[in-house]
């Protein structure tokens, strides 16, 4: 083994071995997973203790662990109630798109920060990061209520969206280039469309050939190679990779053979994902915390996006009541990769200042870490039902 792959196995053996230890020192002191995953990135990344760093093969790691993650969402979620709640769901990501985005780009606007700039702060602040409030979900055995679905299926319109305004605000750069915004637009949602429409079919008839010629059971080898496909096609047409992972999962979740894969991908997930996470705090740059133009102004653009998601998406699923409104409201609030993912693209194109930067990165940690604390406790102290539907769509 040469010196450079040495040296990316012990890389990987401090990441993982900090996330696993501070995760269980964690539990000992109820703080869940995700965060204590998140502050070992901060401590062991290159703006702490320098243990690790930050390199394409780290965060293509990171984004194999986030495929994972969503596709074992989708495996616990039924496509029959996420259809069943479209409604609800379209509406808490509309309402959760617009009001967050108006509040960024009027802040900046406000401040006479650029065009470019202030579309780029509404954009960060638009797109839930569904892989923080899945995993808390999920660890609390409550995936499968009525709220739950309604985030999940809200999270993936919500993501569609928020490509679309990254679209359009790298098209600023250069022009607003319609053609392309209405091509992003089409594919994205003729993609999520096809999938949910004819993917339980083609799962169902491939995996009827595979086990006619495979020796061993196959679904496993099959529904990664589905969920991976579908990761590829989705980042390829611009939506983010995790939302063909979470369709992915969504398409098996019904067949017969989803409790068995359930189980085969279990020891999967706990591997993978925690890389993820720990790589989301690797990226958090702890000397931006000493500027205090910075904080101030991450402060206020924190509060502005917290509220703009608890409101938004509050009036959005406020039919349901207004416990599960809240309950909503705070699953969409965290921004995760996905803030990450725009301000990278907004500094790489030079479209946003570095301190721009360093106040979306704020804004998307704390928005992470504040979120999983209070979903526990709105869900801990009165455990919501599994759904249930009327046949079109109505929920009783």
């Amino acid at each position: 083994m040469g010196e450079h792959s040495t040296d990316i196995l012990l890389q990987i053996f401090i990441i993982f071995t900090a996330a696993k230890v501070l995760g269980f020192a964690g539990q000992k002191i109820q703080i869940p997973p995700v965060i204590s995953e998140i502050v070992a990135g901060i401590l062991i990344g290159p703006y702490a203790l320098k243990l690790v760093r930050v390199e394409e093969w780290t965060l293509a790691l990171a984004e194999l662990g986030a495929i994972v993650l969503l596709f074992s969402v989708g495996l616990e979620q039924k496509l029959t109630n996420l259809l069943r709640v479209g409604r609800t769901a379209l509406l808490v990501a509309v309402l959760g798109v617009v009001l967050p985005f108006l509040l960024g780009w009027g802040l900046l606007a406000l401040l006479d920060h650029s065009q470019t700039e202030s579309v780029f702060m509404g954009a960060a602040m638009v797109a839930t990061s569904v892989g923080i409030t899945a995993r808390v979900l999920r660890e609390m055995g409550v995936l499968r209520t009525l709220v739950a679905t309604v985030i999940l299926g809200a999270a993936v319109v919500d993501d569609i969206l928020g490509m679309i305004i990254l679209a359009v605000a790298s098209s600023l750069t250069t022009g607003v280039n319609y053609l392309e915004i209405a091509a992003v637009t089409g594919l994205a949602l003729g993609f999520t469309v096809f999938i949910i429409l004819v993917g339980r079919r083609v799962v169902r008839q491939a995996a009827h050939q595979a086990r006619q010629f495979a020796a061993s059971d196959p679904i496993f080898a099959l529904a990664m190679v589905i969920c991976l496909g579908l990761s590829l096609v989705a980042a390829k047409i611009q939506i983010a990779a995790i939302i063909g992972a979470f369709l992915a999962g969504l398409v098996f979740s019904e067949e017969e053979l989803a409790e068995g894969l359930r189980e085969e991908v279990s020891t999967l997930y706990e591997f993978l994902v925690p890389f993820f996470f720990v790589g989301m705090g690797m990226q958090m740059d702890i000397s931006v915390l000493g500027r205090l133009d910075v904080l101030l102004l991450a402060g206020v653009v924190t509060l502005l996006a917290i509220v703009g998601k608890l409101v938004g998406c509050g009036l959005g699923a406020y039919e349901l009541g207004w416990r599960p409104a809240l309950q909503v409201g705070v699953g969409m609030v965290p921004r995760g990769e996905v803030g990450i993912i725009i301000a990278a693209i907004g500094l790489n194109m030079a479209a946003i200042s570095d301190e721009i930067y360093s106040v979306t990165i704020i804004m998307v940690l704390i928005t992470t870490l504040l979120a999983p604390p209070f979903l526990k406790m709105l869900f801990s102290e009165r455990p919501m039902p599994e759904a249930r539907l009327h046949s079109s769509g109505d929920v009783v």
